[in-house]
């Protein structure tokens, strides 16, 4: 059984800068629906899917054009027991030069086959890494999950509030 941290990646004819860029404009690769801001170090934002997931990340280190990873400060899915799943979790995004073209590499570290959520998860990281985010990068439109309006509970999410 594999055990390992969940990992993926794309390689493209764009230039570091512009890979960096994309992944800092996560509301333009994962999701609309997101609070707070993602591109700057130590604060923390917020993520939700309907009721499905909600989420509360930290950017905790930024290397321009180098490096981005964000740790989960708070978590929960609404179709797993455990809902610690993904807290402590750390979200490692890494760019380097392989030739002409630039690597990024994405890890989940923390997620391993063990999690109750993982088929889900991997299968939403591969759409949105190396679908969303990749269009984002090459062509400018990536394909993030779009705001929901009133369809969201706001209650749920009161206590996710950011400070």
């Amino acid at each position: 059984m594999n055990d390992q941290n969940y990992t993926t990646s794309i390689t493209v004819d764009e230039n570091p800068g512009q890979i960096y860029r994309a992944i800092n404009n996560v509301r333009g690769w994962w999701s609309e629906e997101i609070e707070g801001p993602t591109d700057e170090l130590n604060k923390e934002w917020f993520y939700h899917y309907r009721d499905i997931h909600l989420c509360k990340m930290k950017v905790v280190e930024m290397i321009p054009n180098e490096k981005v990873v964000w740790e989960v400060i708070e978590n929960s899915f609404n179709f797993v027991q455990d809902q610690n799943e993904w807290v402590g979790n750390r979200l490692i995004f890494e760019i380097s030069q392989e030739g002409d073209q630039t690597k990024l590499n994405f890890t989940q570290e923390g997620l391993t086959n063990f999690y109750e959520c993982y088929g889900v998860c991997r299968d939403g990281w591969n759409n949105y890494i190396n679908n969303s985010l990749y269009q984002l990068i090459t062509t400018g439109k990536g394909e993030p999950n779009p705001k929901e309006g009133d369809g969201f509970n706001k209650a749920l999410a009161d206590k996710w509030k950011l400070n």
